[in-house]
């Protein structure tokens, strides 16, 4: 990388490794963890805003359910605006290098998610404040295209052959602890706070601490990104950005078959994270504090779940592990209404249930994107495909999921995600192999 790319937190960055000391799976597996719960922290503290703050102050003008709704479509913004972050910010790579790009998505990320600490409530702002709102998610949506780092795809190619499934689940992690710090913060404050004052003003810390939290996570993959052995270790493996036309144009087989593969389980993370608070906000009578204490409990199952994953991976094959979590999330579908809808002990079971199996299932969801691609292709190919699963899979199903249910009952919801595991099945029943070629 020539000095005229470099970033004064990249130079920082590399003066902490020296160019002589080879890279270790365990010091890339920080790196990744570090990363990804940034990420997904500032995913959740969206998430959990959309369903206790946004209707009621930007979306004041509506009822509660379709306050809640207009909320879930913007959250659905950032999952359009991701791919075209991708397609941005690799061209950036290709021009300036990966540590200008990684610097400044984060950068992008950071800005959009404090900002929307301002956001002004609609009686102040009118429509203005839900454009406001809208471009902010868009700008955190086109970020998140840009932060792929390909460390997942590196930490993957560094690991024995016999441990790959343990370290391909170490990127998911994350998903787990930002998903805990996210709801500790904000339970913290609903419980510190009056209801009228974490409206008011209680919200908008955790936007804040957003943004000293994402620049903790990018000197941590810089110092990794930022060194010689890092730069080798991509060139000698092809890592490297390649232009999405030509990468759709090589690879649309492996990018259709990688969208549909995790759709069963990034469709159960939202249906076990966002839908499941919204629903009971709007309709039954426990309090949002309690809920936010059983996601913190089923995130930590999730947690050790995730890790689980990986052992049962390296034992069984990833492929065996996928199908039957398939099998598992859709006999899970049809009982999951009655969970929900069975006050507390159901709410605990659906979600203990839940998270369970969402982390024996995401916990392998990147492994089975990023093995599917030539090595030429890989890098881009991960990234993108990664952005159009979470697309279909996840980006719509909060506000799918409400709407049914609210129109249909429960049933559908579970009808929803039945779907979703039927169409991961049968990804997985065409996919020939998941495990690396190399």
């Amino acid at each position: 990388m020539t000095s005229s790319t470099s970033t004064v937190a990249e130079r920082d960055a590399r003066a902490l490794h020296h160019a002589d000391v080879p890279l270790e799976p365990g010091e890339i597996s920080i790196g990744v963890i570090i990363g990804r719960t940034s990420e997904f922290f500032d995913f959740f503290v969206f998430a959990i805003a959309s369903v206790l703050v946004f209707p009621a102050l930007i979306f004041s003008f509506t009822d509660p359910l379709h306050g809640t709704v207009y909320s879930f479509a913007i959250f659905a913004l950032a999952f359009i605006a991701r791919p075209f972050g991708t397609v941005i910010f690799t061209r950036i790579d290709k021009n300036f290098g990966r540590s200008v790009k990684l610097t400044s998505a984060l950068f992008l990320l950071g800005v959009s998610t404090a900002a929307l600490a301002f956001t002004p409530s609609y009686e102040q702002a009118g429509g203005y404040a839900i454009a406001m709102l809208a471009v902010l998610r868009i700008g955190q949506g086109l970020a998140l295209g840009g932060a792929w780092d390909g460390l997942a795809s590196l930490l993957a190619m560094n690991a024995p052959p016999n441990r790959r499934g343990w370290y391909a689940m170490v990127p998911q992690l994350g998903a787990a602890l930002g998903m805990i710090v996210a709801s500790g913060l904000f339970l913290f404050l609903i419980i510190r706070l009056s209801a009228h004052d974490f409206l008011e003003f209680g919200w908008r810390y955790p936007f804040f601490c957003a943004f000293a939290i994402n620049v903790v996570a990018l000197f941590a993959r810089l110092r990794i990104v930022a060194t010689p052995e890092y730069e080798r270790q991509f060139a000698n493996l092809e890592l490297s950005p390649v232009k999405v036309s030509e990468t759709v144009r090589n690879e649309g087989r492996n990018l259709l078959l990688g969208a549909f593969t995790p759709l069963a389980s990034f469709a159960l993370f939202h249906m076990v994270t966002v839908f499941p608070l919204s629903w009971v906000f709007l309709y039954t009578t426990d309090s949002p504090a309690e809920f936010l204490i059983i996601e913190i409990l089923g995130a930590v199952i999730g947690f050790f779940a995730i890790l689980l994953s990986g052992i049962l991976a390296d034992r069984i094959g990833r492929l065996r592990l996928l199908t039957l979590c398939a099998v598992a999330i859709g006999v899970f579908a049809l009982f999951a209404p009655i969970l929900l809808s069975g006050g507390i002990a159901g709410e605990v079971i659906y979600m203990f249930t839940g998270f369970a199996l969402l982390g024996l299932s995401f916990g392998q969801s990147s492994g089975a994107v990023a093995v599917r691609f030539s090595r030429k292709y890989r890098y881009t190919g991960s990234s993108l495909t990664s952005d159009i699963a979470w697309l279909f899979g996840a980006g719509f199903a909060p506000g799918v999921a409400l709407l049914l249910s609210s129109s249909f009952g429960l049933w559908s919801s579970g009808a929803y995600l039945l779907s979703g595991a039927v169409c991961t099945f049968i990804a997985l029943r065409v996919t020939t192999h998941l495990e690396y070629a190399d």
